[in-house]
């Protein structure tokens, strides 16, 4: 799981470069699946060969496939206007929202202790993006919008859990976002400069295949409770890039906020933890 965090923060790292070298963000999103789904049919295609195409919930499907790309765009958006530790920190919120969704989707009941630990997660959010400050942006919605839609995205992997193979899920995911993003993508396109270029756009769909490969052996050796908490490792990864890559310090309310939001989250994932081993002592 530490790996797969490692390559999700590759994405964000060579999105930002690349917004930054002028290519536009719409085909950056479109090669990062493009490459995502070749590799997809490449590895799976063979062993599976047409049953890697069959979906047992095609609809749910589809609006799991909008719900990631959708939010691969609003993040990359973001990432072309905001430092890459205010887009993680922001993301750090996702158990948080995912915990508040869960309970009209899912039906999951949610304990004041749970709502306190809500409540001062999204107070963490408030100290990274300080909407009350002269400084605030307004490309943190991209932000924003990209935690929300993001997390709906994880709402629905949940509610496929058991129903639907990763290999089916990870070709319909980058697949349907190859069709949909394809003719908005081809009008606008503008051919990298130099090898570098190629290289890195190459790359941004391998680290996104090999994240969601490395994702699904993690749940198959250990529970999901136990492997929550890897996401917070991305602050080392974003701070690096932040600093070696793109020159940029984060802001000491960036390291508060993110503090707050990380323990706000591992408290979620205690009380998770915890509920977990009951069910599995029962």
């Amino acid at each position: 799981m530490a790996l797969a965090v490692a390559f999700f923060s590759g994405i964000d790292v060579t999105a930002k470069w690349l917004t930054l070298a002028g290519l536009p963000v719409i085909q950056i999103v479109f090669i990062r699946y493009l490459v995502h789904f070749a590799l997809g049919l490449a590895i799976y295609f063979p062993l599976e060969g047409k049953d890697v195409f069959h979906s047992h919930a095609p609809a749910r499907q589809i609006l799991r496939s909008f719900f990631l790309f959708g939010g691969t765009i609003f993040n990359f958006t973001a990432l072309k206007h905001l430092p890459i530790t205010v887009t993680t920190a922001i993301n750090f919120a996702q158990p948080i929202v995912i915990t508040l969704l869960a309970i009209p989707i899912l039906g999951e009941r949610v304990g004041i202790r749970r709502v306190l630990a809500v409540c001062a997660g999204f107070f963490g959010v408030l100290i990274v993006i300080q909407p009350w400050g002269a400084e605030f942006d307004w490309a943190l919605f991209y932000s924003l919008t990209t935690l929300l839609i993001a997390s709906l995205y994880f709402i629905m992997t949940r509610m496929l859990a058991g129903v639907e193979s990763n290999s089916t899920q990870q070709i319909w995911s980058s697949g349907l976002a190859v069709a949909a993003l394809m003719p908005f993508a081809i009008p606008i396109w503008i051919w990298p400069d130099a090898p570098l270029e190629w290289t890195i756009l190459l790359l941004i769909g391998a680290f996104g295949f090999f994240g969601h490969s490395a994702t699904a052996i993690a749940h198959r050796w250990a529970d999901a409770s136990i492997l929550a908490p890897m996401i917070y490792s991305q602050a080392i990864w974003a701070v690096l890039a932040g600093i070696f890559i793109f020159q940029s310090w984060p802001s000491i309310w960036t390291y508060i906020g993110s503090i707050v939001i990380a323990c706000s989250g591992l408290y979620i994932w205690r009380r998770e933890s915890g509920k977990e081993i009951k069910s599995a002592n029962v």
